[in-house]
């Protein structure tokens, strides 16, 4: 596959020509609703096998060699050209696909209200295939042990349809909002302990769960041991019943790190405890806060090179957005939401507003802004192939177990297509 960044005179027909490939291939992939009207700056993926390279100044055979894993030798056989060649600034060379690593793909539903839509019964149907778990969102505890279910429609009947395992995601939710108080009770009262787990084990097996996946949030630094102490104790009661153990860690950047996010998630003790962990590496651009990049790769990378000092990395599944926000300026505290979109979306809202798509080098993120019909001016950072291209090349650099997708439901075609090609993708026997 190869990532292609539109530039001024661009056309679907030229962009074809260069990768030798066909306007209908890169249009099906890229699932393009308007493939004669490209965005500026919006990042493609082409269909081929293997890439296509253009030798930038100071480029040699060796230094292109060792940045794609191939002998030089091997690439000039490969390009019919000698190895003793001075290689021309522009030149295109073919780079072959490299071997496939395996890697752990997680993806996060969330069904609302009684049923479950549409929208996300297509949405797990169409990525199951590139899952290795699909985690439903999630089981809400009671304040007496006993869980609130989210609907479940065909959500079941597509995971197995589709090799992915189901995760029980339980749940400090309550209201609406993570609640510290429910999470003290869960961790410090023993018979709501009993019930809890009781019920987990029961409703786990019953629906043919293979992980349960605890997202507890917001507890009380006090509670730091409790849970977990919680934690060990759940997990001898899931191993009797054949279950996995995971949970999710707020992004943290040391042990000491404070706020009520980070203080009772202790990365060594989980690390030793589960058997995988989702770091929520991301949200440092969100709804309420000033426009940034929801995963800037530097502050992921500073997370994660942490998590790896505490957890051992075939243990951890980076978080990932698959949405970006669009903020309407100037932002002010305490004022409007910034709307979440789609990559698909964001790049039709930039589209229609005639915006260029910039990219940041630093965070690795693409961002535009734009005047709407009632002269407001917006900004709007979202992810692409490029910023996704950026976090695979992380998961590999520090050989982490894989990823996990926060959450289905939201169009971004380009991250299944390079997750695929470059991945296979691990499934639970």
């Amino acid at each position: 596959m190869q990532i292609h960044v539109v530039s001024q005179g661009d056309t679907l027909f030229s962009i074809a020509n260069t990768y030798n490939t066909t306007a209908a291939a890169i249009t099906d992939a890229n699932e393009l609703e308007t493939p004669d009207n490209l965005v500026i700056g919006q990042a493609i993926v082409i269909p081929i096998i293997g890439q296509f390279y253009f030798v930038q100044p100071g480029d040699s055979l060796y230094s292109i060699g060792i940045r794609f894993g191939i002998p030089y030798q091997e690439l000039a056989r490969i390009n019919n050209i000698s190895v003793e060649s001075t290689l021309s600034v522009g030149l295109r060379l073919y780079i072959p696909s490299w071997d496939k690593r395996p890697i752990t793909s997680y993806a996060y539903i969330e069904p609302f209200g009684e049923t479950v839509s549409e929208t996300l019964e297509n949405a797990a149907r169409k990525n199951s295939p590139y899952l290795t778990y699909l985690a439903l969102f999630s089981y809400r505890v009671n304040r007496d042990g006993t869980l609130t279910p989210p609907p479940l429609g065909n959500l079941g009947k597509i995971a197995e349809n589709n090799d992915a395992a189901l995760t029980m995601v339980v749940t400090n939710l309550e209201e609406g909002a993570f609640s510290d108080e429910l999470g003290n009770i869960i961790l410090t009262v023993q018979a709501v302990q009993n019930t809890l787990l009781d019920n987990i084990v029961n409703t786990a097996t019953a629906g043919g769960f293979v992980d349960v996946h605890f997202d507890f949030e917001f507890l009380l630094s006090e509670d730091r041991e409790a849970y977990n102490n919680f934690l060990r104790r759940a997990k001898e009661w899931l191993s009797q019943a054949g279950l996995l153990l995971s949970t999710a860690l707020a992004p943290k950047t040391s042990a000491t790190q404070a706020g009520q996010w980070y203080e009772a998630h202790d990365y060594a003790a989980h690390g030793e405890i589960v058997d995988f962990v989702v770091l929520m590496t991301y949200e440092w651009g969100y709804s309420y806060g000033p426009p940034l990049a929801v995963s800037p790769i530097n502050e992921v990378r500073r997370v994660i090179e942490y998590a790896v000092t505490e957890i051992p990395p075939d243990k951890i599944l980076m978080g990932q957005n698959l949405y970006g926000y669009d903020w309407t300026l100037p932002f002010i505290e305490g004022g409007p939401a910034a709307r979440a979109v789609s990559p698909q979306q964001a790049i039709t809202i930039a589209r229609e507003n005639n915006a260029d798509i910039q990219y940041d080098t630093t965070a690795q993120a693409p961002f535009f802004f734009y005047t709407d019909d009632e002269g407001s001016q917006h900004e709007v950072w979202f992810e692409d192939a490029r910023s996704i291209q950026a976090k695979f090349d992380l998961i590999r650099e520090l050989n982490l177990l894989g990823i996990a997708y926060w959450k289905l439901g939201l169009a971004f075609p380009q991250n299944w297509l390079l997750l695929n090609d470059q991945f296979a993708i691990t499934k639970i026997e």
